[in-house]
């Protein structure tokens, strides 16, 4: 038994987990403050511009213009910005265009000569430009791509790759449940290139005579991009008329982390003029960072020529500052 006890002690401590080993890590960050305030839990509900986010599947279901900008405000000087448009086009399916963009901010240069700066200043930056196709395939089930050009930049460095997100969507005939899956992040390994990698070498410092100076540069490892499948359910509750509650549920398999599930809810109340929404993160996830979420939304549809909806929420982080989400979406 003392060996035995040995033994699995000895296995269980040299486990290792791919936690943290992935590039473009920004590309997990939720977007969308109504998506965000009901705790993630939105790859069944997606229905506007965020969708191309969250499930490409959704926008096959958006019927008018849409245009959603949003702005998360994250800890130290960190930003998470979005922007999105969706063009419906009838029978031959839906056409969307996005950016994410993760600023950090100007930084100091230091080295171990001049550990308080050297004067010069550098940033870092990253990036996803997205291309999204959605159609209806029945009145019940819909599918959708979103491909994506990603790059993330570290002073004169950079790192870049495509990658695409599946999904979809099915109206099941159970009580109108929801059924949703996708595959978010799937492409080829990123590895980092650039001026800052370039090196003086001399192959044998033993040895005189030789070139002392030979241009070399660094080889980076390569890393794989943070590959998600998620698998998600949702149910529309009519309260009374003009009032409705909205209770979402989604699991993820994420390649860099175990598994964990986002729930959420949302009440939308006269017509969808005020929305109230909940929702926690990374349930049954081990050392969870993130936790509860909540928000509003205001929804007026009674201009001439567009519709406008403005939306807040707000994300409980345990050791990090709390995260402010803002956006505002477009309808023509």
């Amino acid at each position: 038994m003392t060996a035995a006890a040995v033994l699995f002690n000895d296995s269980y401590c040299q486990q290792v987990t791919k936690t943290g080993t992935t590039a473009a890590k920004f590309l997990n960050i939720g977007v969308g403050p109504r998506a965000n305030a009901m705790g993630g839990a939105f790859s069944s509900i997606a229905n506007d511009a965020t969708a191309m986010y969250w499930n490409p599947a959704g926008i096959a279901s958006v019927n008018e213009f849409q245009g959603v900008i949003t702005y998360t405000k994250m800890f130290v000087d960190i930003n998470l910005n979005y922007f999105g448009i969706v063009l419906p086009a009838g029978e031959a399916g839906s056409f969307g265009f996005n950016v994410t963009a993760l600023n950090i901010g100007e930084m100091d240069v230091t080295t171990t000569d001049y550990p308080e700066g050297t004067g010069e200043k550098f940033d870092a930056g990253s990036y996803a430009f997205g291309i999204t196709y959605a159609r209806n395939i029945t009145e019940s089930f819909s599918v959708g791509m979103n491909v994506k050009y990603i790059r993330e930049d570290i002073f004169n460095s950079s790192a870049e790759g495509f990658a695409f997100d599946i999904g979809t969507i099915f109206i099941t005939p159970f009580y109108g449940i929801k059924f949703a899956s996708s595959i978010t992040n799937y492409g080829p390994k990123m590895q980092i290139l650039g001026d800052d990698l370039l090196v003086r070498h001399d192959p044998d410092p033993n040895k005189a005579g030789d070139n002392e100076t030979l241009d070399s540069r660094y080889s980076t490892d390569e890393f794989e991009l943070p590959l998600r499948l998620q698998i998600g359910i949702s149910k529309d509750f009519d309260l009374f008329e003009g009032h409705k509650f909205i209770i979402a549920v989604d699991a993820n398999h994420p390649n860099d982390n175990a598994q964990f599930v986002n729930v959420g809810g949302e009440l939308s109340l006269f017509n969808n003029l005020i929305s109230l929404r909940g929702g926690y993160k990374t349930l049954f996830l081990e050392d969870s960072q993130e936790g509860l979420t909540f928000g509003f939304g205001l929804h007026y549809d009674g201009l001439e020529f567009f519709k406008i909806g403005v939306d807040y929420s707000f994300q409980q982080l345990k050791y990090l500052d709390n995260t402010h989400s803002f956006g505002v979406l477009l309808k023509f």
